[in-house]
């Protein structure tokens, strides 16, 4: 049983895969037991061979297929599911993210308070066009603001939490963008950990500024709901 369980969503990078798998690997074999899950969300190229191929290289890895494109929160959620450890770290399929601070996640919870379920990467410098840190500090200004979710960094894709929490959690459309909010509507706690964050070497950026904020705004006003109405109550049992 592994005791980690790596949660990767993919949507047209198949020149990040060999490489980003070669990664994961180099950071956790030895230190820990782990799976790789990769979840292809319906590629227009070949990421799903590459995928394939890449199991001979790989004996942790395992391949999901989404018959229709669903998203990244659809992918999150579909490898979180058939996850066989009872901790998951993900990680975007771009290669901005870097494995090699997963440990520093694991680290975090060994050394964290028992509320603390989510561990969730802060890109404290980061390596992306200008548009596109323009249009994250400016969601992250308003989400904080309105979720009071005290987290620096909500967009960074890698974090580390209880397979068991997140799936407690009210699942929709983009809710990987929010989960240290609803983490603590939950009645849980959540820790920022400082990590890397690198330039994209290969493929496309998926989303735009104007994507990104208007689809951001929507989302923010339901959540802000789901705090509100969120209510966790202490049962004690005679």
């Amino acid at each position: 049983m592994p005791q980690l369980s790596v949660v990767v969503p993919v949507f047209n990078e198949r020149d990040n895969i060999p490489p980003l798998l070669a990664e994961i690997a180099a950071a956790l074999r030895g230190r820990i037991e782990f799976e790789v899950i990769y979840v292809d969300d319906d590629s227009l190229d070949d990421s799903r061979d590459v995928l394939a191929a890449q199991k001979a290289l790989y004996p942790e890895l395992r391949v999901l297929h989404h018959v229709t494109r669903s998203g990244q929160s659809t992918a999150v959620w579909n490898g979180v599911r058939a996850a066989k450890s009872p901790w998951i770290a993900t990680l975007d399929g771009d290669g901005q993210n870097d494995p090699s601070d997963i440990p520093k996640l694991l680290a975090a919870r060994d050394a964290g308070k028992a509320e603390l379920r989510l561990f969730a990467g802060w890109r404290t410098t980061r390596r992306d066009s200008f548009n596109k840190r323009i249009s994250s500090k400016i969601a992250n200004a308003v989400r904080s603001r309105m979720l009071r979710d005290a987290t620096p960094d909500t967009g960074c894709g890698l974090k580390l939490f209880e397979r068991e929490v997140f799936l407690r959690l009210p699942y929709f459309d983009h809710m990987h963008r929010y989960l240290p909010a609803l983490v603590k509507r939950a009645g849980f706690a959540c820790q920022s950990v400082p990590v890397g964050h690198r330039p994209r070497t290969a493929g496309v950026s998926k989303y735009g500024m104007l994507d990104r904020l208007w689809v951001g705004l929507a989302d923010l006003r339901g959540v802000a709901w789901l705090m509100r109405r969120g209510k966790v109550t202490r049962v004690d049992e005679l």
